[in-house]
């Protein structure tokens, strides 16, 4: 009886410890920041001063993703802040092309909405994917080898030659762990910073000059 004892408990233990890791595992699967449906999750804010013009024309959901007509300033932010993360997205340029093929992805976003707000930008500019643009007046600690000896809040990515040609889908990946954020363009590292001055904020994606689209938007929590 005893030796069935022993075995009963220690399968209980199992059990439990199985149940433990299992829930360990839950809270860190990645999360669907775009349903592919509609905006659930997300807001729209333009440039005030463009009040002419409806929020569905400038970001809508076409075929599974997310357009961005981009001939208005503006941008689509989450509701929600997130902080240690890994951000995977995709994205691809439209053939509307009003200012200039520019774009970004801020995270650690900040404070009031306005043009632009305090974040980390993850460039998206035509050939630029990978820089870095640190936004009204964000501190972050990059190489003084890549800054920009124009504009001291830019700074340049490490490899050329990595984004695909129009209308082909790119990828993106921004790890946000402790004060480092790193930039990751179609498996190429192109750029890291440390020493963040703010490490928790919200997400967003410009309209600034171009038609983009963007497609599986997911986050990992670190």
């Amino acid at each position: 009886m005893m030796r069935w004892a022993i075995v009963g408990l220690l399968g209980l233990a199992a059990v439990l410890a199985c149940g433990s890791t299992g829930q360990g595992e839950d809270k860190k699967e990645s999360i669907r920041l775009f349903n592919g449906k509609d905006l659930t999750g997300w807001r729209i804010f333009l440039d005030p001063r463009k009040k002419d013009v409806a929020p569905d024309q400038v970001f809508s959901v076409v075929d599974g993703t997310i357009r961005c007509e981009g001939q208005v300033a503006g941008y689509i932010i989450t509701e929600k802040e997130y902080d240690n993360f890994e951000l995977r997205f995709e994205w691809k340029w439209g053939s509307k092309v009003h200012s200039g093929r520019n774009s970004g992805c801020f995270v650690h976003v900040t404070g009031p909405d306005k043009i632009w707000p305090k974040g980390v930008e993850a460039q998206l500019m035509d050939q630029r994917a990978g820089d870095f643009w640190l936004v009204d007046g964000f501190q972050l600690t990059v190489d003084k080898a890549r800054q920009d000896p124009n504009t001291s809040r830019h700074y340049f990515h490490m490899k050329g030659g990595v984004e695909k040609p129009h209308g082909e889908w790119n990828q993106y990946v921004v790890i946000c762990k402790g004060n480092t954020v790193k930039l990751i363009v179609n498996g190429v590292e192109q750029n890291e910073g440390t020493d963040a001055e703010i490490t928790k904020g919200k997400i967003l994606f410009q309209s600034e000059g171009a038609e983009i689209y963007f497609r599986n938007i997911e986050l990992k929590p670190l």
